[in-house]
């Protein structure tokens, strides 16, 4: 019965869809008032719940939205941000990439080609990157904990071109580059003649779990091109967030 209750409170504060007092709650629940107010705070008390920026007001919780993220199949995430990353791709007229974290690694999940048949574009395949020679990985590990970029930096840093940074100084230097412009490039670091760019793509206070990218042959890609996209890849991000975050709501 207790857990009942606290499921529907988490159901009605998930459909309203915006911060929602806990008068309304109550209300809305019949509950009593006593009751309400005390499984409102044990919500909050485990993270399932979230106090608003307009006072006495909460939303759904930031360990909830894990949770609910963590449980989300590729197919999921992929319905949610594919009409983004579609739309970008004709935009810019260049393939667009989704990468997800998990499991100590990135992989590519979702890729989206421009619609001109005149384009020469570069479809980058689907599954696992380098950590330290990918943008899509690269743009997570900039904001990641000190303490990953360690292990990433200690780990296998294989040399795929004469490109590919392999020494501690210089990914340190380039995640703190990352950091300060919102994105991460890849300059032929893993094929010749292939360079890519991509932004991080934050989930409330869950940090960077993926990212969303562009891929090009070099002809393109020079740097200046490449910060170009790398800003309106910033603005993506955003965009492909609360699409996850929305489908995330939708569904706890």
């Amino acid at each position: 019965m207790h857990l009942d209750r606290m499921i529907t409170l988490l159901e009605l504060v998930a459909v309203a869809g915006r911060p929602i007092s806990v008068s309304e709650l109550q209300k809305a629940s019949s509950l009593p008032k006593p009751t309400c107010y005390r499984l409102v705070q044990s919500l909050q008390e485990q993270r399932l719940l979230d106090p608003s920026d307009e006072d006495g007001k909460v939303v759904i919780g930031e360990r909830l939205i894990r949770i609910a993220l963590l449980g989300k199949a590729d197919v999921d995430v992929r319905k949610a941000a594919a009409p983004l990353l579609k739309a970008a791709a004709i935009r810019f007229n260049e393939t667009v990439f989704l990468a997800r974290f998990r499991n100590k690694a990135v992989e590519i999940i979702h890729v989206e080609t421009p619609d001109d048949p005149a384009r020469a574009y570069i479809h980058p395949g689907l599954g696992v990157r380098p950590m330290h020679a990918c943008s899509c990985s690269k743009a997570i590990a900039a904001f990641t904990e000190r303490d990953f970029q360690d292990q990433i930096i200690s780990g296998s840093l294989k040399q795929y071109t004469e490109f590919t940074k392999t020494t501690a100084s210089a990914l340190r230097a380039e995640f703190e580059t990352i950091a300060k412009q919102g994105f991460a490039d890849c300059d032929q670091e893993i094929d010749l003649g292939i360079a890519s760019v991509a932004a991080p793509v934050s989930i409330g206070n869950i940090g960077a779990t993926f990212s969303v990218g562009a891929v090009g042959p070099i002809r393109r890609f020079d740097k200046p091109y490449r910060a170009e996209i790398g800003k309106k890849l910033i603005g993506l991000s955003d965009r492909v967030s609360g699409a996850i975050q929305l489908c995330n709501v939708a569904e706890v």
